[in-house]
């Protein structure tokens, strides 16, 4: 994936600079933007921006301003590079949500390693959801791996709204969000409440999360969660909704049909030791389990307690 960064600077002068600097690193496109541009190049939402303020026309602070109220690039990380030695110049600018001010003259290696780092962390953030803060796939895999091959016990949870959709039909996706968030709380409070070390909580995404708990038995927690969402949930709802117990949604074909209000259901697969080779018959037996606990009307869960012989 090529990671596209802005050098802002009027001049010109630094883009051969960083080009050379990363010159056998392809997957990094550097662009220079005068300060008259910025608006339009915001419009490009960029992996990192540079600012070389030795090299602007502009007050570098009303610049920042400029870049961290643009709603697309709130939190594109920037960097000032500076021979401005004022000690609170540089307080001023970082206060500015500023992630990083160099004063010149700068180490090449210094400048590199410090564009590379930061695209790394991006990469990261990237991959934990930006609704829930939660730990997506990559994490998700790669704690399922570890446990496998440390022949660890545990156990893995997976949670999903019932409804989800039907939900969202009426009050749309925003609610939609804010039942997801929710959900993701709940899920978190209840598994530390039980177990404050050792668990992990993922959102593998929509409404759709996983929870690894290094315990086998793990029916309090299930129930905590359950009881939990289920005394919670219909904040979300109107109090007509409440009353009636359902909501009313049209068809495809304007057929008003009633569903039941919000809910959530847990499979629950127990990893004794050696069980599973690998995170793919984990999935499998859980597919198995979460069809067995949505069959069932309201909150519910189900544990699959086969072993491994």
């Amino acid at each position: 994936m090529i990671q596209e960064i802005y050098i802002i600077d009027d001049d010109e002068s630094s883009i051969l600079v960083f080009r050379e600097l990363f010159k056998d690193d392809k997957e990094y496109k550097f662009i220079s933007v005068t300060s008259d541009k910025i608006d339009i190049a915001l419009k490009n939402i960029p992996s990192i921006i540079i600012i070389n303020e030795d090299a602007v026309d502009v007050n570098v602070l009303d610049l920042c301003k400029k870049i961290r109220k643009d709603e697309d690039n709130s939190i594109t990380p920037i960097i000032v590079v500076s021979s401005n030695d004022d000690k609170q110049h540089r307080i001023k600018i970082l206060q500015e949500s500023v992630e990083y001010y160099i004063k010149k003259p700068v180490n090449a290696d210094y400048l590199y390693f410090t564009i590379k780092n930061l695209n790394r962390l991006l990469n990261i953030n990237r991959r934990i959801s930006p609704l829930t803060g939660l730990p997506g796939n990559v994490q998700i895999h790669a704690e399922l791996k570890k446990r496998i091959s440390n022949k660890e016990v545990f156990s893995v949870l997976y949670l999903d709204i019932d409804n989800f959709k039907a939900y969202n039909d009426v009050y749309g996706f925003l609610k939609g969000d804010e039942i997801i968030k929710f959900t993701a709380d709940t899920i978190i409070r209840c598994v530390h409440e039980h177990i404050p070390n050792g668990s992990f909580v993922g959102h593998i995404g929509g409404d759709d999360f996983i929870a690894i708990l290094p315990i086998i038995h793990s029916e309090k927690i299930c129930e905590s969660i359950i009881a939990n969402f289920d005394s919670e949930v219909i904040k979300f709802f109107t109090e007509k909704d409440v009353e009636n117990g359902y909501i009313e949604v049209a068809n495809r074909k304007g057929v008003i049909e009633q569903f039941p209000l919000t809910s959530i259901s847990i499979a629950v697969v127990e990893a004794d030791k050696g069980r599973f080779a690998n995170m793919l018959e984990i999935g499998e037996i859980g597919a198995q389990v979460k069809h067995l606990a949505k069959s069932i009307m309201g909150s519910s869960y189900s544990i699959d307690r086969r072993k491994n012989i």
